[in-house]
C-alpha cells in the first residue's frame, strides 16, 4: 500500500508539472490516479485493520474479574473540593481600603 500511495503522489506531481508547462494550471486529476489514490487508502485501511491487536474490555466488570474489592480502595481520598479562587481574584488590603475611599 506503501508504494501505492507512493506511486499515486508521484503521478499526480508530475500531471500538475505537465499542466503548468503547457500553461494550464487549473485542471482536474485523470481518473486512474483518482482510482489508485483511492485503492491506496483502502488498501491501507484494511492493513491497518487486520494487523491491529485485539480489542480490549474497558468495562468495569472485565476490570474486576483481574481485581479484589480488598484491592479497590473506595475512599475518596483523592479528591479535594477546596478551591483557590479566591486567592487568585481578591485584591490587597491597601487596594480595597483605596477602593472604598473612592
Amino acid at each position: 500500500a506503501t508504494i501505492t500511495v507512493l506511486h499515486a503522489a508521484f503521478s499526480t506531481y508530475e500531471h500538475l508539472s505537465h499542466l503548468k508547462a503547457l500553461g494550464r494550471p487549473e485542471g482536474s486529476l485523470p481518473v486512474d490516479i483518482v482510482f489508485e489514490a483511492l485503492a491506496a487508502l483502502f488498501l491501507g485501511v484494511l492493513g491497518a485493520s487486520l494487523n491491529a491487536p485485539p480489542l480490549k474490555d474497558i468495562t468495569w466488570q472485565s476490570e474486576m474479574k483481574k481485581r479484589s474489592i480488598d484491592e479497590m480502595d473506595s475512599r475518596l481520598g483523592f479528591a479535594s473540593y477546596v478551591n483557590r479562587g479566591r486567592t487568585f481574584i481578591s485584591t490587597s488590603k491597601d487596594e480595597k481600603s483605596a477602593l472604598k475611599r473612592n
